[in-house]
C-alpha cells in the first residue's frame, strides 16, 4: 500500500500540518504554484516528489515539466496546474490531479477520477485551506480530503 500526499499551490508556504503530512507519505504529488526552490528541496527531502510548473513558477522552475504522467501501483496518473490544459484523450488515465482555483473538487468523469487537492498556501479570500491524501493499493484506490487549519 501507497501513501501520496496531493497538494497544491502552496505559493511559498509549506504549513506544519502539511508537513507533517508530507512526513507519512510514500510519494508526494504537487501540482503547482510552488514558488520557491527550497519548498521543492524540502518537499523532496520527504518522499520521492513528482511536480508541475504552475501560472507563477516562474524562471526558477523551468526545468520543471507542465503535465506530467505517472503510475503509481498501477494506478495512472496526468498531472496539470490548470484543467483547462487537460488533453482530450485520457484513454490511459485514471485520475487526473490540478490546482490553480485553489478549490477542492473531485469528482469523475467519463470513467476518470478528477481530483484538485485545493490550496495548503497562503490563503486565499476565505476558501478553505487543503490538500488531499490518497491509498493506494493493488490498483485501487482511496481519497481522504484534509482541511487545515493552522
Amino acid at each position: 500500500m501507497k501513501r501520496v500526499a496531493i497538494l497544491s499551490d502552496t505559493h511559498g508556504l509549506l504549513r506544519e500540518e502539511v508537513r507533517e503530512e508530507l512526513k507519512k507519505a510514500d510519494i508526494i504529488l504537487h501540482a503547482g504554484d510552488i514558488n520557491t526552490q527550497a519548498i521543492v528541496d524540502e518537499m523532496k527531502s520527504y518522499a520521492p516528489l513528482y511536480i508541475v510548473r504552475g501560472n507563477n513558477d516562474k524562471e526558477w522552475a523551468a526545468s520543471i515539466p507542465e503535465s506530467i504522467r505517472v503510475t503509481i501501483e498501477g494506478v495512472r496518473f496526468f498531472m496539470v496546474h490548470n484543467k483547462k490544459h487537460i488533453p482530450k484523450d485520457l484513454s490511459e488515465v485514471d485520475v487526473i490531479v490540478y490546482g490553480h482555483s485553489h478549490k477542492y473538487e473531485e469528482k469523475e468523469e467519463e470513467g476518470v477520477f478528477m481530483l484538485n487537492p485545493g490550496s495548503c498556501g497562503k490563503r486565499r479570500f476565505d476558501l478553505e485551506i487543503t490538500m488531499a491524501v490518497m491509498t493506494i493499493e493493488d490498483g485501487k484506490f482511496d481519497i481522504e480530503k484534509l482541511l487545515i487549519n493552522h
